[in-house]
Order: C-alpha cells, then sequence, then structure tokens
C-alpha cells in the first residue's frame, strides 16, 4: 500500500482574535445566573431580543458566558441525581485567578465540593481548583500564569534526515527543536 502526503501550502490561520463566549445548557436559568455572578463574578449583559429561547448572557475578564435553558437537560445525563465525581481531567472551563488559596475558602463558606491539583514543571508551581457549577460543568480556578507560554508553531523545524521544500530559518534554541522533532515525530506515528 503506497501513501501519499499532500503538501499543503501557504496554510494561514484564520483571522481570530479571542475567545468571545462559552455557550452552557442548564437546567435552571436562573439558579446558574447566580452561580455564574456570586461564585466567580460575572455580570449580566443585555441579550439580543430576538431569541425566542429562555436564556441569560454574562461577561467579565475578557469573555462571555452565555446560558440557555433546557429542562429536558437531565434526559441526556444518566447520573443527575447522584454526586459526580470532580475529575480535573473532565471538559472544563479555566480561569486565571490571583489568590488560589481565597478560592478555596469561598468555595468552603458556600459549602461547595471541590478538588485541588498542583502542577509542577522545571520548579516552576500552578496550583488549580476544579468544582462544578449547578449543571455539574466543571470550572477550574488556577494561577496558570505560573507556567510560561511556549508556543509550539513559533519554532520552526526542520526534522533531520527529512528533506522538506520549504525550510524555514530556524528560530529556536537546541530544546525546543529537540521537543519539536519529538512530537512531530510521535504525531506522525499517531495519524498512522
Amino acid at each position: 500500500m503506497k501513501m501519499e502526503i499532500e503538501e499543503v501550502g501557504n496554510c494561514e490561520a484564520l483571522p481570530l482574535l479571542s475567545l468571545n463566549h462559552v455557550s452552557l445548557l442548564c437546567r435552571s436559568v436562573w439558579v446558574s445566573m447566580r452561580f455564574y455572578e456570586d461564585v466567580l463574578g460575572f455580570v449580566p449583559i443585555k441579550r439580543p431580543s430576538s431569541f425566542k429561547f429562555t436564556g441569560a448572557w454574562f461577561y467579565n475578564y475578557g469573555i462571555g458566558i452565555h446560558l440557555i435553558e433546557n429542562p429536558n437537560i437531565d434526559e441526556f445525563d444518566t447520573c443527575v441525581n447522584e454526586e459526580r465525581p470532580i475529575n480535573p481531567k473532565d471538559n472544563h472551563i479555566s480561569f486565571q485567578c490571583t489568590d488560589v488559596e481565597l478560592v478555596k475558602k469561598r468555595l468552603e463558606e458556600r459549602g461547595m465540593r471541590y478538588v485541588t491539583a498542583v502542577v509542577e514543571e522545571g520548579g516552576i508551581q500552578v496550583d488549580q481548583v476544579f468544582f462544578h457549577d449547578p449543571d455539574g460543568y466543571m470550572i477550574e480556578l488556577c494561577n496558570c500564569e505560573n507556567i510560561p507560554i511556549i508556543p509550539i508553531s513559533s519554532c520552526s523545524f526542520k526534522p533531520r534526515g527529512h528533506s522538506f521544500k520549504k525550510a524555514a530559518p530556524n528560530k529556536c534554541g537546541f530544546m525546543e527543536n529537540v521537543m519539536m522533532e519529538s512530537l512531530s515525530t510521535d504525531m506522525i506515528n499517531f495519524s498512522f
């Protein structure tokens, strides 16, 4: 079997600016509104009147939360009446915060369950707090800004022993290139 790999040239990213909003289904807009306003500090904003369904919009921290009421959401969730475990590896929305200890104190004052985790990388530590909103969506609050953001795509990659038509000049150090080569090899092995 012969495999052909098509080279995609000059693939430009879409003209995206930032994350605008996250839309969440909820059993009760009023219960979820109180949570996002009182616990997370989001502010209700005007929602277009042309919508013909119950919902609410919130904004703060440069992001919007759109709530859409669906009273039948329980039909799709088999464990809705059970206390759902808090699993940091579950789908979640994460927010930066400046004081993880204050977050834990506030959650305890409200009687909310949470789980903590610590991520360490090269002597840098990130503290994480995970908890659920009223509909079971996972929320993470962390001091993730402690870990520097190093975009992998900013490093030019020229694998050893391979030839690519367009080799960009190398802008990264030795370790970044080793990481890129390892990642690319893993991706190729995984995709085939």
